[in-house]
């Protein structure tokens, strides 16, 4: 996933929400194709949870002539978000005051700060704007908040989330959060990197990829068949598997941190009703439900399609659950299409 990754900097301080400044960090990110004149001709991709910036090896259906990433139209961008383990600023970044990472001592970064992270970067590009912004789950989120906090946004896919993060959804992150804190390696998030609750953290993937799912998902592909010759069930295999797949590419206080940002997620914090914020992004936002999506289900997406001026609503029919929105390309690309020509005859 390193491939065609930028590294860089960012040229002026960040400072959090809760006042935490960051001098000039690191920030990565990926692009595809060639600005244009105008430095307008942009798709910017936020990407989920354990996401990175190499979105062509996560979003793979949205890339290729014809398709929303066409390389030959677009200057498509992905830009790895604060508080990750895949190149930004993030918890096993060096602390310039103490020379060591810092671990448990990094703060909380909100989706508003992590879209104003990503807008700095931006600005140091000179991006003037922006044809689409999209994303899906966290992604989601961040590209809802883009809607609301940069005019650069020409028009928004939001997929697969909602105006806030319900207490469902806050309470199976918490539950994650806490198989993490009580393996013996948590040691409060101050652990040597690559040495920490990998086994929490195996854990809590466990959980979520039950959530990113069905039943009938589950039903259909593993019924209650045994693994080989062993007692153990082909789910509880295939559940060990996802957990120590992620935990050994992902680092546990990431994992903390992103959760943490998902729970901050609230488009009326500070600002008025859902209503007052929605009605003034003026935008053509096309918003993404999943008929089986069981953590983020379609009547988030369809209560802000009702609330935006110029939003509308369409679903991919799926028995995957959440986890359509990286499966059914087909369906996404059905959907997105008709959207983004639309906007482009608009705008020419």
């Amino acid at each position: 996933m390193n491939q065609g990754i930028t590294k860089t900097t960012l040229e002026t301080d960040f400072i959090t929400e809760s006042g935490f400044r960051f001098k000039n960090p690191e920030v990565a990110y990926k692009t595809w194709g060639t600005l244009n004149e105008n430095r307008d001709n942009v798709v910017l991709i936020c990407h989920a949870l354990t996401g990175h910036a190499a979105a062509d090896e996560w979003f793979t259906g949205l890339f290729g002539e014809g398709n929303l990433c066409d390389s030959s139209k677009y200057f498509t961008i992905c830009i790895n978000v604060p508080g990750s383990c895949y190149g930004s600023l993030g918890p096993f970044s060096t602390n310039p005051e103490t020379g060591e990472p810092y671990r448990d001592s990094f703060p909380l970064f909100t989706i508003r700060d992590i879209v104003r992270f990503q807008q700095q970067l931006l600005d140091q590009l000179s991006i003037n704007g922006i044809e689409v912004v999209i994303g899906g789950s966290m992604g989601g989120m961040q590209a809802l908040e883009f809607s609301i906090m940069d005019k650069r946004i020409k028009s928004a896919v939001l997929i697969a989330m909602g105006k806030a993060h319900s207490p469902w959804a806050i309470g199976i992150s918490h539950a994650q959060r806490q198989a993490i804190y009580t393996d013996p390696k948590w040691n409060n998030g101050n652990y040597e990197k690559g040495d920490g609750p990998k086994d929490g953290l195996a854990t809590a993937r466990m959980m979520a990829m039950i959530t990113y799912r069905t039943p009938k998902d589950y039903w259909s592909k593993f019924d209650r068949n045994r693994q080989g010759d062993t007692n153990q069930f082909q789910v509880e295999s295939y559940l060990n598997y996802q957990g120590q797949k992620l935990a050994g590419r992902f680092d546990p206080n990431t994992y903390v941190a992103l959760t943490k940002s998902m729970d901050s997620h609230d488009i009326t914090r500070g600002r008025g009703t859902a209503e007052e914020v929605l009605n003034r992004v003026e935008i053509p936002v096309q918003l993404v439900g999943i008929t089986s999506d069981l953590l983020y289900p379609p009547s988030e997406q369809k209560e802000l399609s009702r609330l935006f001026p110029n939003g509308r609503y369409h679903e991919i029919d799926s028995p995957y659950g959440h986890d359509a929105f990286l499966i059914e390309f087909e369906q996404l690309n059905d959907i997105i299409k008709p959207f983004t020509e639309i906007q482009s005859i608009l705008n020419y």
